[in-house]
């Protein structure tokens, strides 16, 4: 796929996956299925075709025709929490709530907390989680995944593969390439229980047993 026809889309990790990730840990991640039911892609294909043509020609008619994280040889430029050095300044008399002014100066949550940088407004910095930037910024402002925009990115990935399958398939590789645990590797089915865990934090109680259809992605790191 040349560059003129690879596409970029966000998407969003949390710290702990980025952090895998950095460490080349994690290549692959799962999301749920929505706006499509496979069981009912048309009259013509039965669950075991829809199966069959996923797993043996994804490129002719597949995951990859709705996925939308994209096709393999598209990129994903990755969304994390994140601080912002920057200050909260009032736009009266248009606006008497101010606004948020912010730099590209920026920290990533994964990494840490930002460095509590004293000013002429904060001399001694701040307490209680919050945290003074060097001028001519003022404080560090926590920003949601969601709102990273794309300069901010650190982290581009490139889809390898995509696939559509229940999310109790999962194996104990494909655990291990969620990023999961490493260790007692050895033991089947620990790292397929440690992806269980996992998704039950991030999703909620009931949403492993739940068995919801999951886009499967495969991905490598081309950035950093």
């Amino acid at each position: 796929m040349s560059d003129i026809q690879r596409k970029e889309r966000p998407i969003i990790f949390s710290g702990s996956s980025v952090r895998s990730i950095l460490a080349d840990l994690k290549w692959a991640t799962r999301r749920v299925v929505k706006g499509i039911d496979p069981d009912r892609l048309g009259e013509t294909m039965t669950r075991a075709q829809w199966q069959q043509v996923n797993r043996e020609m994804p490129e002719a008619f597949g995951a990859t025709d709705f996925c939308p994280y994209g096709q393999p040889g598209d990129r994903l430029w990755v969304r994390e929490s994140w601080w912002q050095a920057g200050d909260w300044q009032a736009t009266y008399p248009e606006d008497d709530t101010g606004a948020w002014f912010g730099s590209k100066r920026i920290v990533y949550s994964a990494d840490g907390t930002p460095p509590n940088e004293p000013n002429r407004h904060y001399p001694t910095g701040l307490r209680n989680g919050a945290y003074s930037a060097a001028e001519p910024n003022k404080i560090w402002r926590h920003r949601p995944s969601i709102h990273m925009p794309r300069w901010a990115s650190r982290i581009l990935l490139e889809i390898t593969d995509v696939r559509v399958e229940r999310l109790q398939d999962i194996s104990d590789e494909q655990a291990l390439a969620e990023g999961v645990d490493q260790t007692n590797t050895s033991i089947p089915g620990y790292a397929r229980q440690r992806f269980q865990d996992l998704w039950g934090a991030i999703n909620g109680a009931g949403s492993w047993d739940a068995n919801p259809w999951v886009w499967a992605i495969s991905f490598r790191r081309i950035q950093p």
